[in-house]
């Protein structure tokens, strides 16, 4: 005998109505509903999405902890260090001095000056060297040995107010762009002698243009 319910159901619908998995569903008479076939599922892909959304993670972590305890991204501005490096090129910058700072080393300035505006300049000089710069023949010297620079873009004929030879003093070193002619550096007292409290890093690799990522940190 039928419930009330489903004779209701029987008289406004014309068909019965049975209870399967607590929910009610219609059928014909004489018919049992088949149940719904079980969806597809591909477990393999879903734990491949999930290693590479997770390694994307790791990566991205990994490299804000380097530039934010390791390296410093920097952007050069101006032309002084060409042809070594360009205006609008991108460097990551060594943010722990793990070594001293030596000849040949690019880094990135601090100290106060004019502009009071880091700068990025070739180390020439450190503590207790002698330099000495042949304006007329545009050679410079370090300890009485004329440097081979390869890395200039023109001999250094450009001089400013300071005189030469100079003794590089004690925590201190001496600095020029490898564009001699067009960069304000220790050869001028507006810059002078860098302090290396206030060298911000040594230069390691160019990201931007990526296919000139190599940079020349050498002694001449």
């Amino acid at each position: 005998m039928l419930h009330p319910f489903f004779k209701i159901q029987r008289l406004l619908c014309g068909e019965m109505m049975v209870r399967v998995d607590e929910w009610y569903v219609p059928f014909e008479s004489g018919k049992i509903p088949e149940p719904e076939p079980e969806k597809v599922r591909h477990p393999m892909l879903t734990l491949v999405v999930f290693d590479i959304v997770d390694s994307l993670k790791t990566s991205i972590l990994i490299v804000l902890l380097l530039f934010t305890f390791v390296f410093r991204a920097v952007g050069v501005e101006g032309t002084s260090m060409v042809p070594t490096l360009n205006d609008g090129d991108w460097l990551a910058v060594t943010a722990v001095q793990l070594k001293p700072v030596k000849r040949g080393d690019i880094v990135v300035i601090t100290q106060p000056w004019d502009r009071n505006v880091p700068i990025i300049k070739r180390v020439i000089g450190v503590e207790g060297d002698l330099i000495h710069i042949d304006f007329q023949r545009g050679e410079v010297y370090v300890n009485k040995h004329r440097l081979d620079e390869k890395y200039i873009l023109e001999k250094t004929h450009l001089r400013y107010d300071v005189e030469f030879p100079v003794i590089v003093p004690e925590g201190c070193v001496f600095v020029m762009g490898d564009n001699r002619n067009d960069s304000l550096d220790s050869r001028s007292g507006k810059i002078g002698f860098i302090n290396k409290n206030y060298i911000l890093g040594k230069t390691i690799i160019r990201f931007h243009p990526i296919s000139h990522w190599k940079i020349e940190n050498k002694e001449a």
